[in-house]
């Protein structure tokens, strides 16, 4: 096995375990030799071996023998002659875990994915506004708002722009120390720091930094140490001027377990939802990705429809619509085929068949009990008390969009309600849509929930 070979077995297990574990824990391992069925990594500290060994050693495994590659066993080693038998975590002289970052250009940065570019970040309505924000910033200059905090669903492009602004001020102000963590990452290393009783470094390593963003702020949610040293690290970088982007899958007052102290400081820059992609948006990607992937299989033609047809069927999530039609060129090139609607049908069956998930009445009376903290029988019951009317209005509007249920459809199965009781339902939230923004983030939030 080369280090080319790690290379792309890496990629494939980034897609297995998630591009926040892939940063983490896999992107950091050192392949150093494959001898006799053992594969040996160099690894920073013997914890994160452990970790990596106990929580995706069988992973690791399985994707090496996909890759033709024949291991038995892992070895994760801080050097290249430490014991060739994996310990459990045994107290030996560790190398600092933050000392890859003491040197003058090195960062506790995530390496930024030469894929996310702003060039190749497809623009449209549900997105303009947080792809102006992010391009004022790669600008630099003086901006009115500090943070930028982004939020949306999986899939929507969040961190594709975290990474475009890194590479833009990188490439444009090379002097700049620009870091872009995962809340993971920082916890990680916050939680090492404290393990290794180097704490002032760690202060530095982040308050130091001219950009710090930070993808996925939600999982710090519950951490209480952590959330009280990143509220410390966000307070010094902008009494420092420095900038500070932020990105989660909902808005600042709505995640759970952050504490509000937090959640009102991230709130007070520019808040930036990504709005789910429209039918021309994900067209737009689908014909950006088939000319990237043209250059890497020459001659793979696309039938008129395949992209419209796609775009259809896959509206949730922009991540599986890029996969699947990474699939699409990587099966057509195996077989020497056109890419038709006929085969895009057959090769992504189980794709289309996971985005054809039928959204029904009765989940939705549940995730608004849930949300408003009601329960389901006072919902659905003859009670009008206005704590309970309000939710039972809001399930009926969602009942009409997202169902294809009939109004006296909805109306049975809301206590037995007249279907006239329903289109009042949906008029009343429709008006206070307009203009209760409370009204409007819960729909928005239910909705993503729903669709989940």
């Amino acid at each position: 096995m080369t280090n080319d070979n790690w290379a792309q077995v890496s990629e494939e297990l980034k897609q297995a375990v998630g591009a926040n574990n892939h940063t983490t824990w896999i992107a950091p391992l050192r392949f150093e030799g494959l001898v006799d069925g053992v594969a040996r990594f160099h690894v920073p500290t013997t914890f994160h071996g452990n970790y990596v060994l106990q929580n995706f050693g069988d992973q690791i495994l399985t994707q090496l023998a996909r890759a033709g590659i024949t291991v038995q066993r892992l070895i994760f080693a801080q050097s290249a002659n430490a014991s060739a038998a994996p310990r459990p975590a045994a107290p030996q002289p560790a190398a600092p875990a933050l000392a890859a970052a003491e040197d003058e250009d090195a960062t506790p940065s995530a390496t930024l994915d030469p894929r996310f570019t702003f060039d190749r970040f497809v623009v449209g309505k549900p997105n303009e506004m947080a792809h102006a924000a992010a391009r004022r910033i790669a600008e630099g200059g003086s901006l009115g708002f500090n943070p930028l905090f982004l939020y949306g669903g999986v899939g929507l492009g969040k961190t594709h722009l975290m990474h475009a602004i890194g590479h833009e001020l990188k490439a444009n102000q090379p002097h700049l120390k620009v870091v872009l963590t995962s809340a993971e990452q920082f916890m990680y290393r916050f939680i090492t720091a404290l393990r290794d009783k180097r704490m002032m470094d760690f202060k530095q390593l982040y308050r130091s930094v001219d950009v710090l963003m930070v993808d996925d702020i939600q999982f710090l949610g519950g951490k209480d140490s952590t959330q009280e040293e990143f509220f410390h690290t966000f307070n010094a970088l902008i009494d420092a001027g420095k900038r500070i982007i932020i990105s989660a899958d909902r808005a600042p007052g709505a995640m759970k377990d952050v504490e509000e102290r937090i959640t009102s400081r991230m709130g007070s820059g520019l808040v930036v939802d990504l709005f789910p992609t429209d039918f021309e948006l994900r067209v737009g990607i689908l014909q950006a990705k088939a000319d990237y992937y043209r250059a890497q299989y020459p001659g793979i033609v696309v039938q008129p429809g395949v992209f419209e047809f796609l775009a259809q069927r896959i509206s949730n999530n922009v991540r599986v619509l890029e996969g699947a039609l990474t699939r699409l060129f990587a099966f057509a090139s195996l077989v020497g085929r056109e890419i038709s609607l006929e085969m895009t049908q057959d090769c992504l069956a189980d794709i289309l068949r996971a985005s054809d998930r039928k959204i029904t009445v009765e989940e939705i009376q549940r995730r608004v009990s849930e949300h408003y903290n009601i329960r389901l029988s006072d919902m659905i019951g003859p009670k009008r008390l206005r704590s309970y009317a309000r939710p039972r209005q809001v399930a009926m509007y969602l009942s009409k969009k997202l169902t294809s249920r009939s109004l006296p459809e909805i109306g049975r199965r809301f206590g037995g309600r007249d279907h006239t009781t329903v289109m009042h339902g949906v008029r009343k939230i429709e008006e206070l849509k307009a203009t209760d923004s409370q009204i409007a983030d819960d729909l928005e939030l239910l909705r993503r929930a729903l669709e989940e």
